[in-house]
């Protein structure tokens, strides 16, 4: 578990540092700047959608050389540059930028970091070593919200400060990230890996096929943070908003990873996207504050019940020698859809009213509850 520590503890350090900057950006394009809610979602989805597609290649060349660390602090470290680019903005453009550079690190680093986990934790205890690391890392962004609201209200809403204040952890993250070490699983370097469709296990193919489904409804977060805005929260308010989602993710994150390894991951799976589609529900057809606390709430207990659970039930079914590709892939199925789907939130957004793009993503969250049952 000592690896897992290490790699919380970057992810900690890591997250301080994006969760100062993300829940301020939708608000800095649209107060500061004067963006459109379409360009958050064009912004949005482009790099998420990047940072999606890198995951399966980044996983791959990992299996091919034998090597997670390099990859690993390599994407690290872009997601620290792209904070630089948000200091220096003065446009929209320069948020793209500093979004892309910071998707473009978590597309390099992620099924890396994640195949490193997968190895150095025993096969009975899969669940329980990633949702100690998902409760390592959210605890960061817990900390990293809690700061953005500091600094904006001590600063009196200057953004910038915070954009630099976010640097520091960042730094300090990709240090931490050095410590780690190797898998103790002697890996040889193949010229000949090679990676097939046709020759993956069909219920893995079809857990991938509902998952991108499921994508296509869901957009970007930064979409319930307009919402919350939209409702009449100040931009303070909308931080403790986001802290609160944060905070219940990291309380259950471990729990409901080891409850996974207790009882599979399927009943937890359904029982998540489920919670997703009552939750999208409630953001289109509840319009007022108090309703958007309990919503942030139950948003955090959607993400609890599936990201470390998704994770250790792809590693439980993916051979050894494509572990890393395999992890890749399937985070590039979740985020493959992210492009079209807040590309189409943005546009439900704009032509037909605020509601719309969540009742879309709602009923996308109940098709994949229904899809996982059936394919698991």
């Amino acid at each position: 578990m000592l690896n897992v520590i290490i790699l919380g503890i970057t992810s900690f350090l890591t997250d301080i540092s994006s969760e100062m900057v993300y829940p301020l950006i939708p608000l800095f394009l649209m107060t500061r700047l004067g963006a459109s809610p379409a360009i958050v979602g064009l912004i949005e989805g482009v790099a998420e959608s990047l940072a999606s597609i890198l995951k399966v290649f980044s996983g791959y060349i990992s299996d091919k050389i034998g090597k997670r660390k390099p990859l690993a602090i390599a994407g690290y470290a872009s997601s620290t540059l792209g904070k630089v680019f948000l200091v220096f903005a003065t446009g929209w453009g320069w948020v793209f930028l500093g979004r892309t550079s910071d998707r473009f690190g978590k597309g390099i680093r992620t099924a890396p970091r994640d195949a490193l986990i997968a190895e150095t934790v025993d096969n009975n205890k899969m669940g329980t070593g990633y949702g100690l690391h998902r409760a390592m890392d959210t605890l960061g962004a817990c900390l990293g919200v809690i700061l953005a609201y500091y600094f904006l209200t001590s600063y009196k809403g200057d953004y910038t400060a915070v954009f630099m204040y976010s640097l520091i952890p960042a730094v300090l993250g990709v240090i931490v990230l050095f410590f780690a070490k190797e898998s103790p699983i002697k890996k040889k370097i193949s010229k000949k890996l090679s990676f097939s469709w046709k020759v993956l296990d069909k219920k893995l193919k079809m857990f991938l096929i509902v998952i991108l489904i499921f994508a296509l409804g869901n957009s970007s977060n930064q979409f319930l943070l307009l919402r919350a805005k939209n409702v009449g929260f100040n931009d303070s308010t909308v931080i403790l908003l986001y802290l609160v989602y944060n905070v219940i993710y990291m309380l259950f994150s471990y729990p409901l990873g080891r409850l996974s390894d207790k009882i599979g991951r399927k009943k937890l799976l359904i029982t998540g996207y489920f919670i997703y589609g009552l939750v999208y529900l409630g953001f289109a057809l509840f319009g007022f504050e108090s309703a958007m606390w309990a919503l942030f709430s139950v948003y955090g207990l959607y993400i609890a019940f599936t990201e470390g659970v998704e994770k250790a039930l792809v590693a439980d079914i993916a051979p050894e020698n494509v572990k890393a590709t395999l992890i890749g892939l399937h985070a590039t199925f979740t985020g493959i859809g992210l492009l079209p789907a807040s590309l189409i939130a943005g546009l439900l957004w704009d032509k037909i009213g605020v509601q719309a793009p969540f009742y879309f993503g709602s009923i996308m969250g109940f098709l994949a509850s229904i899809g996982l049952a059936i394919v698991l």
